[in-house]
């Protein structure tokens, strides 16, 4: 999906919600639980119930690659059943040395039939070029998370030529010089709203993944406020405040009612475009 579609599918859907499918198989219904391939079931049943309201899904790979070949399949499976009129990511946090990169790059744009991955900027340039080589593809860096340790390096004062500014903005304005913003993304965590206007002056262009919606206490009003763009610019992630909604057998439908209220609101912050 090349960035004109992107836009295109945001503004006649009228959203740019992504549900996070990190899929934890010990938090599955329990009436799933005996199921040959429960982890799909799941899936599948949210993709279902959300279809209507969001542009995107994004796949933590960590809870399937936890459960072995059997989490891998499912994983698959998933991806391959969402369609294309959806943005699919893989939310991997690879990043290598180029060969290695290059082989994660084919894993999951040529073997899987991803669109987007998340990477780490951490080694350079040369362990995020096999990504951005790739056609209508997304590469989406880290760049301000919202975790407790994003003080450990990402909030520093660089020193030197870049006296003054902080790690994780000279890691936004250096990839920003390595592709476009029709083939990079930007990982930027929703409780870092208030530091959005100045994330938009370093990167105006840019689409950025917006994480922490929802369970991490995130406001999408104040992420929508200051980091839109005239494209919209965002996918706003929400994970377990949708697919774990609800833990009985109506749980498709308690995750199709928070996703349409997260529509709901995104359709009134995207008359504004």
């Amino acid at each position: 999906m090349n960035r004109t579609q992107l836009v295109e599918q945001i503004r006649q859907k009228q959203t740019y919600l992504c549900v996070g499918l990190d899929t934890d198989i010990t938090r599955i219904p329990d009436h799933l639980r005996t199921h040959p391939d429960a982890v799909f079931e799941f899936n599948k049943a949210i993709i279902d119930a959300t279809l209507p309201y969001c542009m995107s899904y994004k796949i933590n790979t960590a809870f399937y690659e936890s459960q072995g070949w059997k989490g891998w399949e499912a994983m698959e499976r998933t991806v391959r059943y969402i369609p294309d009129t959806h943005l699919k990511i893989a939310d991997a946090k690879r990043g290598d040395i180029g060969n290695t990169s290059a082989q994660y790059a084919k894993t999951f744009f040529e073997v899987l039939p991803f669109d987007a991955i998340t990477v780490a900027p951490y080694m350079g340039e040369d362990s995020i070029r096999p990504f951005l080589e790739y056609t209508n593809k997304w590469t989406i860096v880290l760049g301000l998370t919202s975790n407790a340790g994003s003080h450990d390096f990402q909030q520093l004062q660089v020193s030197g030529s870049g006296a003054g500014k902080r790690l994780y903005e000279t890691v936004l304005e250096k990839v920003a010089r390595w592709g476009t913003p029709g083939n990079l993304m930007f990982v930027i965590g929703a409780t870092r709203a208030d530091e959005l206007a100045e994330i938009r002056s370093i990167i105006p262009d840019h689409f950025l993944l917006v994480p922490g919606v929802g369970a991490q206490g995130g406001s999408l009003e104040e992420v929508s406020r200051y980091g839109m763009n005239k494209d919209c610019g965002l996918l706003v992630n929400a994970s377990r405040a949708i697919i774990f909604a609800g833990n009985g057998e109506d749980f498709a439908e308690a995750a199709k009612k928070v996703a349409k209220e997260y529509h709901t609101e995104m359709a009134t912050y995207l008359q504004a475009l």
